[in-house]
């Protein structure tokens, strides 16, 4: 069936509006929007009319009247009232009900929501009743539609538009900053933000500060005698530091801290520092300076936190920053031994450790929420400088996931081997450091 002919089919059938005949053949011809393909279409349809009236001849007039009422062709009214023929009031549009003609207003109440955010680049989407997708998917599958686009299409299409002309700023299908969801049937507007990412790394300076918020485990936050009614049991975290300077300067709602591993609350985290992506949630202001940013958190942390190399990222940051977790680290311990140990032993400990492939079981202090079950983690290399006849440091670089507490006490047995079996005395660590977090592939 031609494009003409299935065209006067679904008008002899069904009132539609110029953008909705046009949709049925948008992938068909160029530089021509679906309004102004439907209004071709229907101009088309009343000429041939119009050429069969001419004749005489019954076909034409009733070509023309339907395009009057049911494709509301002003060109087919006219022809009918030079003819001296009478047309029939028009009908709504079967499938949008005139929703094409409110574009306007649609518009500006999407740019009303807009006023809140900072934005550079955003995408509008559409939601439609579902009796009327039903509609149109019934209508497409009668008619074989095979080159048509979809009426949230078109809408998002035409809307995102009129909005990106508007403001100078460009629709992104992929990535966009704020999504305007737009259900023009009940007139609705409603916006989204997507989250902000912020990644750099920081440095953790003093002991005593977990890396994440620590929920009071007494009353689940709640407040209670405890947590002296913080709901805390620690009133700082790495994590609250860092997302109370980005929150105020973005205004978002909430953050999630993304982070390559985690050290110990008693352990500093030095050197150039640990990977990190801050998730901004909802934020209205994203067009911030990240320099100024670094310096706030720095200064309201008070050197017990330091951030370094903020930059912006995505979601594909945060992606490879988990993968990134199980890179290689560099741990500083200062270890005390239950009596004092010859040259000798500290020698033999050093080459015990290096390229040594240690089996550990899942650590007792840290069971209640990690699944029990047995690592490998790999040592490439152990240094061993002593402090004093009972104590030395330890420097270890191996693969990341090694619990050092327990590589160093034995922890009962579950990691084979240890500094405690390996010397035959008791060993804990009174100091650890993390000296380096290496990423695989940069």
């Amino acid at each position: 069936m031609e494009v003409l002919e299935k065209a006067q089919k679904m008008l002899e059938k069904y009132p539609l509006c110029n953008h909705c005949l046009g949709r049925q053949f948008a992938f068909l011809g160029y530089e021509l929007d679906n309004q102004k393909r439907g209004e071709v279409l229907k101009i088309l349809l009343a000429m041939k009319g119009h050429q069969l009236a001419l004749k005489g001849e019954k076909e034409g007039f009733s070509l023309l009247r339907i395009l009057a009422v049911n494709a509301s062709s002003c060109m087919a009214a006219k022809i009918l009232k030079k003819l001296r023929k009478r047309a029939r009031k028009r009908k709504e549009c079967c499938l949008c009900h005139g929703q094409f003609e409110s574009i306007n207003e649609l518009v500006g109440l999407s740019l009303k929501e807009l006023e809140a955010y900072e934005y550079a680049t955003f995408l509008v989407g559409v939601e439609l009743p579902t009796e009327i997708e039903e509609k149109e998917d019934e209508f497409r599958a009668e008619f074989q539609v095979k080159h048509g686009e979809s009426m949230r299409n078109n809408l998002s299409h035409d809307i995102g538009k009129e909005i990106s002309k508007i403001t100078q700023k460009p629709v992104d299908y992929k990535k966009p900053n704020v999504v305007i969801l737009v259900n023009p049937f009940i007139q609705k507007v409603k916006l989204k933000a997507n989250p902000l990412y912020i990644a750099g790394r920081y440095r953790k300076l003093v002991r005593g500060i977990p890396q994440s918020r620590w929920i009071c485990v007494e009353c689940g936050g709640k407040g209670c005698l405890r947590c002296n009614w913080t709901g805390k049991m620690y009133q700082e975290s790495v994590e609250e530091l860092i997302a109370g300077p980005t929150l105020d300067r973005t205004a978002g709602e909430e953050a999630s801290f993304h982070v390559a591993g985690r050290e110990d609350v008693d352990a500093r985290m030095l050197g150039r520092g640990r990977p990190f992506v801050m998730e901004v949630k909802k934020p209205k202001r994203r067009l911030i300076n990240v320099h100024d940013l670094t310096g706030a958190i720095n200064s309201q942390a008070q050197g017990k936190v330091k951030v370094l190399n903020l930059r912006f990222g995505d979601r594909d940051t945060v992606r490879r920053l988990k993968k990134s977790e199980t890179g290689e680290k560099i741990y500083r311990a200062v270890v005390q031994f239950d009596r004092n140990l010859t040259e000798i032993e500290l020698e033999t400990l050093e080459k015990r450790l290096t390229r040594a492939m240690v089996r550990q079981q899942t650590p007792l202090r840290v069971l209640h929420r990690r699944a029990d079950k047995v690592r490998e983690k790999y040592i490439y290399e152990a240094k061993v400088k002593r402090l004093s006849p009972n104590r030395a440091e330890i420097r270890v670089h191996c693969e990341g996931g090694l619990y050092i507490k327990e590589l160093i006490t034995g922890d009962e047995g579950r990691t084979d081997p240890n500094i405690t079996d390996i010397v035959s005395a008791r060993a804990e660590s009174l100091e650890l450091d993390v000296l380096n977090v290496i990423r695989r592939g940069g």
